[in-house]
């Protein structure tokens, strides 16, 4: 028997010591997997629900698929029984309503600047981001998805979607690479000038907790996915170089793994980078704490319009007061990011 979402979201207990096979309603629609069961299952622990998608117990469409799959319209998925736990009080904070600096906003999505150090959204030990901070900050939004995701450590443009069609037309020009996404990514070492182009296909894993590690393979590995990754020297320090980075492809940790596979880790990067280095910027006279990649220019289509939008976060405060900071040598073309 093939359920809506909509009807078990509440009997999820009662239904726990079954198999239950639920049909993709549009509220979950464009859902990460591992997303839509966490949601559905409260009261499972996170690293359960990691395990039966691992096993392969939770099927979509009769197949196997991943934490990160994308769950469409109509799509079946099949639920082994679980153990849903009693509710218990809560000891935590409720998530805070929190508004962010926004670059762009109409009926039909909503861009914003996104700082630092903030999830994108709840999961893998992460009790709340921005998509319920926003929820909680506009009850009277009737719909609020997130069109395209940053990593937590990064900063800059984020889009979300207001409607589901705007949803839809936004996803489908991220997916078929209708977009222009260029980051700012300062990086220890001189980047040789006449390194513009990265190609290297990447493969991704999840460990027990649900944490996604990312790591360069050969192009004709097995489940590899080709990565290309443009740059260009924006402007040179001593022992550092800050680039004008652009995505052609939008692989998961795609910057940040390139960067340090060509021997140059993104300051700051506390899962690929130089460790010893970004404790001593920490701790030394810099002060700096964070990783330095910055979402500066999306450019994408209007959903509803047609036009081209082209929207630019500035480089956070402290990013500018670390590039203030560090002694300079000058570029061949004279010019940087400001």
């Amino acid at each position: 028997m093939v359920q809506s979402i909509i009807g078990v979201k509440g009997a999820a207990s009662a239904q726990a010591s079954q198999v239950r096979r639920l049909v993709v309603d549009e509220g979950s629609e464009g859902q990460r997997l591992d997303n839509f069961l966490l949601r559905l299952l409260k009261g499972v622990p996170k690293t359960h629900v990691y395990r039966v998608i691992r096993s392969g117990e939770v099927r979509v469409n009769k197949g196997r698929a991943g934490a990160d799959t994308r769950l469409a319209l109509g799509d079946e998925v099949r639920v082994p029984p679980v153990r849903v736990a009693e509710p218990a009080p809560s000891i935590g904070p409720a998530t805070p309503a929190r508004e962010f600096p926004v670059l762009f906003e109409d009926e039909n999505l909503l861009a914003i600047d996104k700082p630092a150090g903030v999830a994108v959204h709840g999961g893998s030990g992460v009790a709340f981001g921005v998509i319920e901070q926003l929820r909680r900050a506009r009850p009277e939004a009737r719909f609020l998805e997130l069109v395209h995701r940053l990593d937590r450590e990064t900063s800059g443009v984020l889009l979300l979607a207001k409607k589901r069609s705007a949803l839809t037309v936004l996803q489908d020009q991220f997916r078929n690479r209708d977009t222009a996404k260029q980051y700012a990514a300062l990086v220890a070492g001189q980047w040789p000038a006449n390194k513009k182009v990265i190609d290297v296909a990447l493969h991704k894993t999840l460990d027990a907790q649900g944490e996604r590690h990312v790591r360069p393979v050969a192009a004709d590995h097995a489940d590899g996915r080709r990565a290309i990754t443009l740059v260009k020297v924006a402007r040179k320090f001593d022992g550092f170089t800050l680039l004008d980075v652009t995505l052609k492809t939008g692989r998961t940790h795609q910057i940040r793994v390139h960067l340090a596979n060509e021997g140059h880790a993104i300051v700051g990067d506390p899962k690929y980078g130089d460790f010893a280095l970004n404790r001593g910027l920490a701790r030394g006279e810099h002060r700096f704490a964070r990783m330095f990649l910055h979402a500066r220019v999306l450019a994408f289509d209007h959903p509803a319009s047609g036009e081209r939008v082209t929207l630019e976060a500035p480089l956070p405060a402290d990013c500018a007061t670390l590039l203030a900071q560090l002694p300079t040598t000058p570029t061949p073309s004279g010019r940087g990011l400001g």
